[in-house]
């Protein structure tokens, strides 16, 4: 039983420090989530522009869109929860755009 215990906060333990770190190219300092706009409204607003919406997932505080941009390509493109402000678009490693520090 104790045995069983260990195992289970170890997991925990290790799920919890990787849930945390950025996986992907780009963070945000994005505050709590209860500020964030909706995983939604990201893609109506986009959709708008001209892109396609494959998969939508948080990574390193920031909304990680798979899709495809209005010029046809497929992208994996990050974007703040708050603003919706483009960050960052890349294909296949390389950089297609980053916003300006």
């Amino acid at each position: 039983m104790i045995a069983r215990i260990a195992i289970i906060a170890a997991a925990c333990a290790i799920l919890s420090v990787s849930e945390a770190q950025a996986t992907g190219l780009m963070t945000c300092q994005s505050g709590d989530q209860s500020g964030w706009k909706s995983e939604q409204i990201l893609t109506d607003k986009i959709k708008s522009e001209g892109w396609q919406v494959q998969r939508i997932k948080i990574d390193g505080g920031c909304y990680e869109v798979y899709g495809t941009t209005p010029e046809g390509d497929r992208v994996e493109a990050y974007f703040h929860p708050v603003t919706l402000e483009k960050l960052l678009v890349s294909r296949r490693g390389e950089i297609l755009f980053r916003k300006a520090s």
